[in-house]
């Protein structure tokens, strides 16, 4: 034996002794000797292979190739090439492979594994069921074959291949994290929790699962510690866009809104293009109402809109929102995003009862906005006619508000706990004629429970005015000031209009006794007050040019304002005197019981109105106040509002088209109090009589509208705009 296969040799036992050092030192000695040693450039490019060393590893089984064709070099290329992060290079390697010997499973599974790389997963899927053919409990095979699965929304087929994975090898992390994504995709978030959590005690230092366990964390409400895996991802890997946004996202609960802002700001620094991060960037801004570079955001995700892309979700989009076409197309790319696996044109069962089972899913059965204004109805249904059902994905409070609204339902189901196929499976069971959602993208919705039909008949209604961008929602309930016939090819919905406004108002709301003092309320006991409760986002900055203007043109006048957060004080008060008003002329309410709220009304003298989106709910408070509410209508639902309730309870001309007559006529209205007190007198007199706040007639107009969609259901005949 000559002393250069001596040396081989030697590098051989030292390679099998994972003694890599001498085994490199000794491959190297062979090679000086003789170049073109084949045996050895594949080995040395092992020995750099086993301990990562991709780049140093490439060179040798490059030349290895070149001087001989085998199935292993090329297989070990096709390795290196992956790691390397050349994936066509990968295909070719492995590629050459299998043509000189297509019997080997590891070949195919490697190859299928570039192949979901490069998201090409119909071509994952063949590799990997011929690597299944070849070795039928290939546990990796499984496993990489479930990715393609989920990825090509075959999610039951995902699951399989996952459970057959851990089954045959249950020491193998990626088939948890694989059963963990699927899970969480489906919106189970606690099974994908416990899946994250046995991948990471297998590995764990496997970023994926530990990425996955803080989305899973956050969709079960643990915003802490989704934090923490969110922050020990970062802390190993900087650079993880997701991390960042899962950052932002759970950093949003406690409102560490700055903090957050800098982290969807950082996710897009690292990823231009992450998916809806420039719309929570915004949301997060105008939050604050920090404007700065507002507008070059807002034009971007105009422009990614209208090309189909996903930048902004629905709930944010809609205050800053524009044009129907703009709303419409964002909810649609939202929704495609969301639940892609599940839209489908499947109706739930039809059934007939001797009453017509209406549910109701919301988050906010509780003192909410939405609530306040629902409960009178809830209270008023026809139950003669009517069975009713509370779908609740939130908790109680404890309040009168909570008392009256489980006193209203026939039953309450609780959903919160529930992934979003087992709450559709209780819609379900307890046999619902038309199921309302009353979030929509708003609050602590179940989007993904209509997702999966649960029920015949299914309506977006009050929570989120807008359209939900999907087809397995029925219609929409509105009015014909807020969805005009024109508009209504931007709605995948029908619109069901009811006479008046659309919007439910509670005739009982008891407004507090309480005389509250201007001074007390810290306002000035003369001067014109100006008021909006409005939460800051509503605030636009060309909205805030204008009252700025109106200060301006009526002196002694304040505007009051609610103290949503800290910032968005701030940041206000710099910007009134970066437009030459006094800070001290803004005034901040803090928040207060609600019949102490609408009392404190009292002090004011007239309501502005904020565009491209109005007050809703708070507009109802001024109105049932006693508080003049004026606005300028606009282009959008949620910017059709106040128009909507004001021409209900006979104030019509209180609705303007410009910001100049705008501006105009709140300046006339605090120069003539004979006007406004007019106005005011009319008010009042119309609070008792106005279809507005009568909660029996609303309701039953309501009933009328759900009538004829079941009717139409139980006849089989397909959604249609009506007009109740």
């Amino acid at each position: 034996m000559s002393s250069a296969d001596i040396t081989f040799q030697n590098a051989l036992q030292a390679l099998n002794a994972r003694n890599f050092s001498a085994a490199e030192r000794l491959f190297k000695q062979v090679l000086k000797a003789n170049g073109k040693h084949v045996g050895a450039l594949n080995l040395l490019a092992i020995v750099f292979m086993q301990q990562e060393r991709f780049a140093d590893a490439e060179p040798y089984i490059e030349r290895a190739v070149t001087l001989a064709q085998s199935d292993v070099s090329y297989y070990n290329f096709g390795l290196i090439s992956k790691r390397l992060n050349k994936p066509e290079r990968a295909l070719e390697m492995f590629g050459r492979a299998l043509r000189l010997n297509p019997k080997v499973a590891e070949t195919w599974n490697s190859r299928g594994a570039v192949f979901n790389d490069l998201k090409q997963y119909d071509k994952a899927v063949a590799d990997f069921d011929q690597a299944l053919a070849l070795a039928p409990n290939y546990a990796e095979a499984f496993s990489n074959k479930g990715k393609s699965l989920h990825e090509l929304g075959r999610h039951d087929e995902a699951i399989a291949a996952f459970d057959r994975a851990a089954t045959l090898n249950p020491g193998l992390a990626e088939a948890w994290l694989g059963l963990g994504n699927v899970s969480y995709r489906l919106g189970r978030a606690r099974q994908a929790l416990a899946s994250f959590d046995k991948a990471l005690t297998l590995k764990p230092g496997l970023t994926a699962a530990r990425l996955g366990r803080g989305y899973a964390l956050l969709a079960t409400g643990n915003h802490a510690e989704a934090l923490a895996d969110f922050d020990a991802v970062l802390g190993e890997a900087p650079d993880v866009p997701g991390a960042w946004f899962g950052r932002a996202v759970a950093l949003d609960r406690p409102r560490r809104r700055r903090e957050a802002a800098a982290a969807y700001r950082k996710a897009l620094d690292l990823d231009p293009a992450y998916p809806f991060a420039k719309g929570l960037l915004l949301y997060q801004k105008i939050l604050m109402c920090d404007w700065s570079g507002i507008a070059d955001l807002v034009a971007e995700i105009e422009t990614d809109i209208a090309q189909g892309r996903k930048s902004a979700g629905p709930f944010g989009w809609q205050a800053v929102g524009r044009s129907p076409q703009s709303l419409m197309g964002c909810a649609e790319i939202f929704n495609a995003e969301r639940f892609p696996a599940v839209v489908n044109d499947r109706k739930g069962p039809v059934r007939s009862h001797d009453k017509i089972r209406i549910g109701y899913l919301s988050g906010e059965f509780r003192i909410h906005a939405t609530s306040h204004l629902l409960i009178g109805v809830l209270e008023a249904h026809d139950k003669s006619r009517f069975e009713t059902y509370a779908f609740d994905n939130g908790a109680s409070d404890g309040s009168e508000t909570r008392i009256r609204i489980e006193r209203a339902f026939d039953q309450i189901v609780d959903i919160a706990h529930l992934s979003d196929e087992e709450a559709a499976a209780a819609v379900e069971r307890a046999g619902i004629d038309i199921l309302v959602d009353l979030n929509g993208y708003f609050g602590d919705g179940r989007t993904g429970v209509f997702a999966r039909r649960p029920v015949p008949v299914q309506v977006n209604y009050l929570g989120f005015p807008g359209t939900i961008g999907a087809r397995y929602i029925d219609y929409i309930v509105a009015d014909a000031t807020v969805i005009p016939d024109e508009h209504k090819p931007f709605y995948c919905e029908k619109v069901v209009r009811l006479p008046g406004c659309y919007q439910a108002n509670d005739a009982k709301r008891p407004i507090g006794s309480r005389q509250f003092t201007r001074s007390e309320l810290g306002l000035p006991e003369s001067g014109f007050v100006f008021c909006c409760f409005n939460n800051s986002y509503k605030i636009a900055p060309e909205t805030f040019d204008g009252w700025m203007r109106i200060l301006k043109r009526v002196e002694g006048s304040v505007l009051w304002l609610i103290e949503d957060n800290a910032d968005a004080v701030a940041n206000l008060r710099t910007e009134a005197a970066g437009r030459g008003v006094d800070p001290e002329r803004i005034i901040f309410a803090p928040r207060v019981p609600v019949a102490d709220h609408l009392a404190r009304h009292r002090a004011a003298d007239l309501f502005l109105d904020t565009l491209p989106y109005n007050a809703h709910t708070t507009a109802s408070d001024a109105l049932w106040a006693g508080l003049p509410v004026l606005t300028q209508i606009g282009g959008t639902f949620p910017g059709r509002v106040a128009a909507s309730l004001l021409r209900t309870i006979g104030l019509p001309e209180l609705i303007v088209q410009t910001q100049s007559d705008y501006e105009n006529l709140a300046v006339e209205l605090a120069t003539d109090r004979a006007r406004l007190s007019g106005l005011k007198t009319r008010l009042e007199q119309s609070q008792l009589t106005s279809p507005l706040f009568d909660t029996q007639s609303f309701t039953r107009h309501l009933e009328a509208a759900y009538a004829v969609m079941h009717q139409r259901s139980q006849a089989g005949l397909p959604p249609e705009h009506l007009d109740i």
